[in-house]
């Protein structure tokens, strides 16, 4: 049973002021560190060991996370409880969960997914928001997808919103950070992958390719900016341009949304009969 009282009650504290300043971009990466908020975050960052190296917790939220908290302390991370004080100055939300861990980095080297011989690969090229960051992460999980690659022109894996919009996904699944886009579509290329880049204006239509049977390979799907999705030098890099149809009144499909459909598409079409998910017995 935890005691009565927390240990840390100050946000002056030398622990606190330290796990503060992991909210910012160039302390995450001096440190290699970076927050996971919440009890989803904090149980999926135990169950790789050495990932989780502290936790803040307070009495309330370590009474009733016992499991987290207990696990936690099994892979050998520091736990502390603290005031909701302390944890409200460490919390990048507006309502805090009473949890919140801090996490070693876990991006995967490019060569390691490429070695890997990836069948689905999601490539975000200039995307800015941490939230569709974390969002398509979770759909690429969700998908099945073996690996996503974030440019070197996109968001920061690490920041917090992009954390919590992966909702525990980022601990799922192999990422690589800051590759120069047109290394990533050489590389893929180079390992069998298809490149899709999914754009509005696409030349090709989604429905369309399914029905062709065309998408049953190995394939890597390119997301681009929200605002002004993908330049023409990197649509010039693709296979093909594909446009998800839309079918009613509305003007578009969000990032994260346009995301989803696609990697679903493609995830559907490697398990079914001829797909590279039924060669491999996956």
């Amino acid at each position: 049973m935890p005691p009565a009282s927390p240990e840390l009650i100050s946000p002056r504290c030398p622990r606190v002021l330290a796990a503060r300043r992991l909210a910012k971009r160039n302390f995450r990466g001096k440190e290699q560190l970076f927050l996971a908020e919440g009890p989803q975050a904090v149980r999926e960052a135990g169950v790789q060991p050495g990932t989780l190296v502290e936790l803040f917790v307070t009495v309330e939220a370590a009474e009733r996370y016992a499991d987290v908290v207990g696990e936690a302390r099994d892979t050998g991370a520091r736990v502390h409880l603290a005031s909701e004080e302390v944890i409200a100055d460490i919390s990048t939300t507006v309502t805090p969960q009473g949890l919140v861990g801090i996490c070693r980095f876990l991006d995967t080297p490019f060569e390691e997914i490429l070695a890997a011989r990836p069948r689905l690969v999601a490539v975000l090229a200039h995307v800015r928001d941490p939230g569709n960051a974390g969002t398509v992460l979770r759909c690429a999980d969700a998908a099945g997808a073996e690996a996503v690659v974030l440019t070197d022109a996109s968001v920061d894996l690490y920041n917090p919103k992009a954390v919590r919009a992966s909702v525990g996904s980022l601990f799922h699944l192999p990422v690589a950070v800051g590759v120069p886009v047109e290394r990533a579509v050489a590389g893929l290329k180079d390992a069998g992958v298809r490149i899709l880049a999914a754009d509005g204006a696409g030349r090709h239509d989604l429905d369309d390719e399914l029905d062709k049977g065309t998408m049953g390979g190995p394939t890597a799907w390119v997301f681009g900016n929200e605002a002004w999705g993908l330049p023409e030098e990197i649509r010039a890099l693709a296979d093909a341009v594909v446009r998800v149809p839309i079918h009613g009144k509305a003007e578009s499909l969000n990032l994260a949304t346009a995301a989803a459909v696609c990697l679903y598409a493609s995830a559907r079409a490697q398990r079914a009969p001829g797909g590279c998910r039924s060669v491999t017995g996956s």
